[in-house]
């Protein structure tokens, strides 16, 4: 049976990839084979044709590590000393596939062994590992394979694990539990917990899930967590496609504008044999983070938060609805008593990072590190804990901290990662470190390019691994100040070149205000000739969380773009301005006005580039992208037609509007009707970012996908557009997919060749391959 693709065809409105040429015996025709050349270049298998690079190391003491590396022969695993800079192979490899062959019963070969998560005791005699998710220990002086039994259960991803591995929490009937992971006994931790007002319930809308979302004490006998109060918030609703009656899913979603919206009720949780709850004594607070639009990490993980090593207080950052304010205050654990510490208000939004907290209480020294961009640079700053008083700013110049990686408390020196102080792309990532008082900076990664690291447990040594766009990854062995101590490996892509792998082309040109730097890349053909024209397609993700390449280290693959480069088109992406991790006036270009998408970077960049590439044909453009892709690419045909004459849009959040409340409020700002005098016309502050309200404007050719079930970016978001467009009397085409999510799904090959086909008819003019399918 067929998998079940609804096209949905609307008389005069929507053509379905209908082909149209001037002449058919001048219009090209791809072949099968053509389009499979050119799907060699997504192949995820390239991955593996680049040998030699460091993988997982580990360090063992203070003077060697181990690591694997692969190359064509095999996989190997090496040992290095630091202090006689020797590598050598750190086991008998043969020796070991024998011992994992008999204690198996596989065939286990010495240059495939399935082992990860290697390390050494310290006296290097036994090798501990995993290998088909158990553990293992190897004596290399007799040769013999152990099992270790853990004593640690296994638990459901619902599951909240103590820091003492001893217990776990739960929800059950929206309210908390715990359970013993050796007897197995549960015990329910709160008692008044009822639908749409649970505890530490995971639903910010956009995302959800049963875990429990909470914060252990470091000595597990505390629970700090929350009651999200969603009673009165309103519902979003999906319908199932079936034979039947259809399914109905129905969650609490806050939308921009709404009066009620997701709030939480801030609570610590004493264990014992009689477990007590003490609430916090503040007001609610509104469901806000500091780094993203969720208070959990992917883990579950109450975020913004931190227990001091005692577990007697609690640290905590609460943000107003529309991220303006930041206030860091802390909670005594047995009274509930809040205290104010910090509090940070800022214009559009308030961040505390590049995708992590950056904020830290040092309850030992009775101070604390607070982030903030209100030099227009993203710093960090040393506070007196007691008076709130500032004590110095730690790091300072035109760029930006992006991630503390460690505090060391005991030599008041900080580790964190930064872009923009080196010469170069300013998206490259270097370590540094510097002292509390702001002295002896220091750049622990010298060397151009992209940095990945790996510290020793004392901090004494790391591994260093970076590369850029176009030279592959470079490990070496650094000491604590950045000089390097040894050469460990240089990857090899011999072989990744012999698949004709192209090199993209890493690009600076200026932005719409003709003077701030932008950065981006852009896949040319392999057969590409200056005299011939091949149309320009962009790529684009506009944030304004993230953009659309963002880091500039080695890829065998980025994405499909050069795969359908081969096909005759010249592929551009750009992180224009309203994107992170440059300066604070940078990422708040087009605050207040999403519509903008970065679009007028995108144009003047394709510009600047066809200047200097004379084969890129900017009089046939075409754009695409998903989810805020989806909405920008829209919007590229609806706002400049005269420029994009192709668009392919999946799961656009057209308007946010119908978009979860804290996205839109974060970067739109509040709803706000009426006109800018505060007059009731009928319009609102969100007016410029509706794709449906321009849609009258479409020239050119639109393909636009969703996916029905979609609870991320719901459907009615692109139906919004669907019926604009019918009421324009445009013409459009639009792929739906039943019971798919926002990813697709198994859908994702069918709709990337279906986006080929329709650059391919639409901008080259050309019949696509018939019969071709991604593997």
């Amino acid at each position: 049976m067929k998998k079940l693709i609804l096209k949905i065809t609307i008389t005069t409105c929507i053509s379905l990839l209908v082909v149209s040429c001037n002449s058919s015996d001048k219009q090209k025709e791809f072949t099968v084979a053509e389009y499979e050349a050119a799907a060699k270049h997504m192949d995820r298998s390239l991955y593996g044709l680049v040998y030699n690079q460091v993988s997982n190391p580990n360090f063992i003491n203070k003077k060697q590590l181990i690591y694997s590396t692969t190359n064509k022969d095999g996989k190997r695993f090496v040992l290095v000393d630091a202090e006689t800079k020797i590598q050598k192979d750190a086991f008998d490899h043969k020796k070991l596939a024998e011992a994992l062959s008999k204690e198996l019963d596989k065939d286990i070969k010495a240059n495939d062994l399935p082992i990860y998560s290697v390390s050494f005791a310290d006296d290097l005699k036994i090798i501990n590992f995993s290998a088909y998710r158990e553990r293992y220990s190897y004596n290399l002086e007799d040769n013999s394979i152990k099992k270790n039994e853990s004593n640690r259960k296994r638990t459901s991803k619902n599951e909240h694990v103590s820091p003492n591995g001893k217990l776990a929490a739960y929800i059950d009937n929206y309210n908390l539990w715990i359970k013993d992971l050796a007897s197995g006994k549960k015990t329910q931790l709160t008692f008044d917990g009822e639908k749409d007002y649970g505890y530490a319930t995971n639903n910010a809308g956009w995302i959800k899930s049963d875990g429990a979302v909470l914060k252990w004490s470091p000595n597990s006998d505390k629970i700090a967590t929350f009651q999200q109060d969603a009673r009165g918030v309103g519902m979003m609703y999906l319908t199932s496609t079936n034979v039947g009656h259809p399914k109905l899913e129905a969650w609490k979603h806050p939308l921009p504008g709404d009066d009620k919206i997701f709030t939480i009720e801030r609570v610590i949780i004493h264990l014992g044999n009689t477990p007590k709850t003490i609430r916090l004594k503040m007001k609610p607070d509104f469901q806000r983070g500091t780094t993203t639009d969720h208070i959990a990490g992917w883990n579950n993980e109450l975020l913004d938060a931190q227990w001091n090593k005692e577990g007697t207080k609690f640290a905590f950052v609460s943000g107003s609805r529309d991220h303006k304010i930041a206030h860091l205050q802390i909670a005594d654990a047995y009274n509930g008593k809040v205290a104010s510490i910090h509090k940070e208000e800022v214009k559009t939004y308030y961040e505390s990072g590049v995708n992590t907290e950056n904020w830290k209480v040092l309850f030992d020294s009775n101070e604390f590190i607070w982030y903030s961009e209100k030099t227009n640079w993203g710093h960090i700053y040393l506070y007196d804990l007691a008076t709130g008083n500032l004590k110095n700013q730690i790091t300072t110049g035109d760029w930006i901290v992006k991630q503390v990686k460690r505090i060391d408390e005991k030599n008041r020196i900080i580790y964190f990662t930064a872009g923009g102080k080196e010469e170069g792309n300013p998206y490259h990532n270097y370590y540094y470190k510097v002292n509390f008082n702001g002295t002896n900076l220091v750049n622990l990664t010298p060397s151009k390019g992209t940095h990945s690291v790996t510290f020793s447990d004392d901090y004494a040594m790391l591994v260093d691994t970076y590369s850029t766009t176009t030279n592959p990854p470079i490990s070496v062995l650094r000491n604590n100040n950045g000089e390097k101590i040894m050469d460990l490996e240089k990857a090899d892509i011999f072989e990744l070149k012999a698949q004709n792998w192209q090199e993209p082309v890493e690009f600076s040109v200026k932005a719409r205000d003709g003077k701030t730097d932008l950065y981006g890349i852009m896949c040319l053909p392999s057969h590409y000739d200056e005299s011939k024209k091949y149309p320009v397609l962009n790529y684009i993700y506009p944030g304004p969380q993230s953009g659309s390449v963002g880091n500039y280290g080695f890829r065998p693959v980025w994405r499909d773009f050069q795969a359908v480069a081969e096909l005759g088109f010249v592929v551009v992406a750009v992180d224009a301005m309203g994107t992170p991790m440059r300066s604070k006036s940078f990422h708040d270009a087009y605050y207040g006005n999403m519509g903008d998408n970065g679009l007028p970077d995108n144009i003047t960049a394709i510009k600047q580039l066809a200047d200097k590439y004379k084969g890129m044909d900017i009089e046939r453009v075409g754009i695409w992208g998903h989810s805020g892709g989806g909405f920008a690419s829209t919007r590229a045909v609806f706002a400049y037609p005269d420029f994009y004459d192709v668009a392919v849009s999946g799961a656009g959040n057209h308007d946010n509007r119908n978009y979860e409340a804290d996205w839109g409020e974060k970067w739109q700002g509040l709803l706000v009707e009426g006109n800018i005098e505060g007059k009731a016309d009928g319009t609102t502050n969100y007016d410029n970012q509706a794709n449906q309200l321009i849609a009258k404007n479409l020239k050119g050719k639109l393909l636009i996908t969703h996916g029905s079930m979609d609870n991320n970016v719901p459907p009615s978001n692109t139906m919004l557009v669907v019926e604009a467009l019918i009421n324009a009397n445009k013409d459009f085409d639009m792929i739906l997919f039943p019971n798919k999510r926002h990813g697709y799904g198994n859908m994702t090959k069918y709709m990337t060749r279906k986006r080929w086909d329709y650059f391919v008819k639409h901008l080259l003019n050309a019949k696509p391959a018939e019969g071709f399918q991604l593997k």
